[in-house]
């Protein structure tokens, strides 16, 4: 019995053992399987979040895409895409690039009203850029010229009344376009009295959001004419130089610099840059020959050929002494154009200040030292500007004298003890080349 029972214990602890064994080995497999669940949960897991980690930031790239492309429209919107909303154009290309003539396929009834409004393709005008380029007239001699780096700056001064929108917004577009910005002080809009409401609100808004502090609005209360409107433009001009031009007008590159050489050198001279011509219907720019300026024995500006020791010099880049102006473009040291008096207030219309500057006195003596300068567009080293014909209260039936291509003007003042000026050809003195 005694056998028996051993042998009963040793086999249940065998078989105690055994199971323990398979039980332990059971458990070890488990943990074995549980850890590489675990593993794989974890795998799982870290490439689940890899995933929403690579999705968050396409997600946040997308974000700050759309932020971006919002951030480019409002800077678009508040620069370069105010035009839109008027019915404007800015920016490079379109229509009239490079001064080429343009046109517009719809013959409208309204094209045809405000031909009749302005004198001029008013229609076209609006479809054109307010930045388009025009050719560059300069001689080659003009084009290698260079300035000094501290010349005078400049207040450009715009008179208008009743002018198209966008004939106005590309004088201002191609005068801040062209002139270095460390010269250009201020534009001064001067509007005499405008009844068109597109020159009120739309005006406003445009410049103070393109070009705010640097443009300036002046509005007279009452119709002055253009000479006053001029000496209102005046008075608010801030620059030690003021240019006074018509609202229809286009710049081109390195216009200023040979204007305000001249001017520092001796600022008794009241300069002229060179204008063309632009097509009432077409825009398209078309450069002038040159000339010099007179004017007969009715007072009356003409437009006459240089004279022959100037022609004889085969220098395109020399300036042409002349006792006559073209008004509406002319360049003058701000002080000295008030002690030599201004512009008479109490002329009515447009005209007279065409010889009226030859002749003035400043603070009651003649100055024989002043001077009016035609200056080809060498000379000046820069061709400034086309001008725009226009039907307005200054201009005579829509229609525009041809100016001097290139010339830069400096008055010469008439000697006191003379009876009666002389005004011919001859009187016309060639001067030194603008520049350095």
């Amino acid at each position: 019995m005694a056998v028996a029972r051993k042998i009963k214990t040793l086999l249940t602890v065998n078989i105690l053992v055994f199971v323990g064994i398979i039980l332990f080995s059971v458990y070890c497999r488990l943990q074995d399987r549980s850890e590489g669940l675990v593993q794989i949960v974890r795998s799982a897991d870290r490439r689940v979040r890899s995933r929403q980690a690579k999705v968050g930031a396409l997600v946040d790239r997308e974000a700050i895409l759309q932020r971006l492309d919002h951030l480019e429209e409002v800077v678009y919107n508040q620069l370069n895409g105010l035009a839109k909303p008027i019915g404007l154009v800015e920016g490079p290309g379109g229509l009239g690039q490079g001064g080429m003539a343009a046109t517009l396929r719809d013959d409208s009834q309204d094209t045809e009203s405000k031909f009749e409004e302005y004198g001029y393709n008013a229609q076209l005008s609006d479809r054109i850029s307010l930045d388009r380029t025009i050719p560059d007239y300069r001689p080659q001699k003009c084009r290698q010229m260079t300035y000094s780096d501290d010349l005078p700056q400049i207040s450009v001064v715009f008179i208008f009344v009743n002018e198209a929108l966008s004939v106005i917004l590309r004088s201002v577009h191609s005068v801040v376009n062209h002139t270095p910005s460390q010269l250009l002080k201020e534009v001064i809009l001067v509007d005499d009295d405008s009844d068109n409401v597109e020159l009120k609100f739309n005006l406003d808004q445009y410049v103070n959001k393109r070009y705010p502090g640097l443009v300036k609005i002046v509005r007279n209360s009452r119709r002055e004419g253009l000479i006053r409107a001029r000496l209102q433009g005046w008075k608010a001009a801030t620059a030690p130089v003021v240019g006074f031009f018509d609202a229809h007008v286009e710049f081109s590159t390195g216009w200023a610099e040979p204007a305000l050489t001249r001017i520092r050198e001796d600022r008794r001279r009241i300069v002229l840059p060179a204008i063309d011509n632009i097509k009432y219907d077409t825009f398209e720019v078309q450069q002038y020959a040159s000339a010099a300026h007179g004017y007969n024995w009715g007072l009356w500006c003409m437009y006459i050929i240089p004279p022959q020791d100037w022609l004889d010099r085969g220098d395109e880049a020399a300036p042409i002494r002349t006792p006559a102006m073209i008004g509406c473009s002319f360049v003058v040291d701000r002080e000295y154009f008030g002690d030599i008096g201004l512009l008479d207030p109490g002329m009515e219309v447009y005209g007279g200040e065409n010889v009226e500057l030859g002749m003035r006195k400043p603070r009651g003596r003649w100055v024989p030292g002043q001077h009016l300068w035609p200056l080809q567009a060498g000379n000046l080293g820069a061709r400034s500007w086309a001008l725009v014909l226009v039907s307005s209260s200054w201009e005579m039936q829509g229609q525009c004298t041809s100016w001097a291509a290139g010339l830069l003007h400096e008055l010469e003042t008439v000697d006191a003890t003379e009876s009666r000026p002389e005004i011919v050809p001859a009187a016309i003195k060639p001067r030194r080349c603008v520049g350095p």
